[in-house]
């Protein structure tokens, strides 16, 4: 049966733009070779329905409006639109690797028709779509891009868990190979959002997405570095951030955190298959950040030493593991590394999280607690590591014997903050 879109990966990227075009009536098809053949949406990624994409009546709705995941590739051959939602994780060097690209490419060029408008949304180096997307494309087609089909980048805006700011609302960049690939992407993204914003090309899209993602990150450590010179200072960094943030303008509000977490990595381009000049802010930015984790572990040591007490040996309880509140999302959050730096200090680690009923550090189960104030009250230090709204933190202050918190989310004075 041929269907209007074609979503291609099914991850956080991709199954939000499928839930918005099925709520916009769009007849969609979502393929992902990792979907079982006879049960495909009984085998969507781990972390769909647990809230961080979609929850389970989320995709109930999807289902009974007509969407239709497969890993059947047949159907990419019947579609007017095709958006590649496929993953990019970070290589060995920094850079995100497009293995899992290029196979959506060769999946979709071996039935690629003319007429069909093919849209990059995966986070991609600039120059991404032209040099590597491109030729696959034609090479696997035997069509040309801007001529016998459509090529065009949108960076992909998604904010995992936000229900503040809706997809529809969420204005759209799209750049394409030629004014008509950027019209006819604009046209089916018209159907989505209330805006779309054209960019002049393919590399000025893709740039956007490297700006937003090293605004974040660049920003981030800033107010880490702020953390720890006004640790040294004595200074209230959070009430200094208070203050900041009544500004009406040239200022806007980040908040230090033991490292940062998600699917958005910064891109500095210093990797082997770039030949210009890293971003040399971003390079620094990305140190920063990377040391987070260390100085809370250093700053829980000094407290337990403080307290009479040694990191060897001491019973510290981790309070939220996951890279964003309020969500199951585990991606690059930065309490793995400080439970493994933790442990190989001779601490006794456990952790509390109500959206992770499990969790392994250097290949063993860390102890879970069930009751989180008792937990508290026994530990020797409690580390909060995120904060999700189920955490009633002045209880927490009162029943633990040492509290550090990292977000700054406790109220003045009930515990020692980042």
């Amino acid at each position: 049966m041929p269907a209007d879109l074609a979503v291609i990966g099914l991850g956080h990227l991709g199954l939000p733009l499928a839930q918005a075009a099925v709520a916009a009536g769009i007849d969609t098809l979502g393929y992902d070779p990792g979907l079982s053949p006879d049960r495909p949406a009984a085998r969507l990624p781990a972390d769909a329905l647990d809230g961080s994409v979609l929850t389970s009546a989320d995709l109930r709705r999807m289902l009974s409006g007509g969407f239709r995941p497969t890993a059947d590739p047949t159907g990419l051959g019947r579609v007017r639109t095709a958006v590649i939602c496929a993953p990019t994780p970070r290589g060995a060097d920094g850079s995100p690797e497009l293995g899992q690209v290029g196979d959506a490419a060769r999946a979709l060029a071996a039935r690629l028709r003319p007429h069909t408008t093919v849209i990059l949304e995966s986070p991609v180096p600039p120059g991404t779509t032209e040099e590597f997307l491109l030729p696959l494309l034609e090479q696997g087609s035997g069509l040309r891009a801007g001529r016998d089909f459509h090529l065009a980048y949108s960076p992909s805006r998604v904010d995992p868990g936000n229900r503040a700011h809706r997809y529809t609302a969420t204005p759209k960049v799209i750049g394409g190979l030629t004014p008509a690939c950027t019209e006819s992407a604009a046209a089916f993204y018209g159907r989505l959002t209330d805006k779309v914003v054209r960019a002049r090309g393919l590399r000025e899209a893709e740039t956007v997405q490297l700006l937003e993602t090293n605004f974040r990150h660049v920003n981030i450590a800033l107010v880490n570095e702020m953390a720890v010179l006004c640790q040294d200072l004595g200074v209230d960094l959070w009430d200094v951030i208070r203050c900041a943030e009544t500004k009406p303008f040239g200022f806007q509000a980040f908040r230090p955190g033991p490292g940062v977490g998600g699917h958005g990595v910064p891109q500095d381009l210093s990797g082997p298959h770039h030949t210009v000049r890293p971003l040399r802010l971003v390079e620094l930015a990305q140190q920063v950040n990377n040391h987070m984790p260390q100085y809370v572990i250093q700053r829980a040591a000094t407290l337990l030493n403080e307290h009479g007490k040694s990191a060897r040996g001491a019973r510290v309880l981790l309070l939220g593991v996951t890279y964003k509140p309020d969500l199951a999302d585990q991606q690059n959050s930065p309490a793995r590394e400080i439970a493994t730096r933790l442990m190989e200090l001779g601490a006794s680690v456990s952790y509390h999280d109500p959206y992770v009923p499990a969790w392994n550090i250097l290949d063993r189960p860390v102890p879970r607690a069930d009751s989180l104030y008792e937990a508290a009250a026994e530990a020797d230090l409690t580390l909060l590591l995120q904060h999700h709204r189920t955490y009633d933190l002045q209880g927490l202050s009162v029943k633990a014997q040492l509290l550090l918190d990292t977000r700054g989310a406790t109220p003045t004075g009930a515990a020692h903050r980042l």
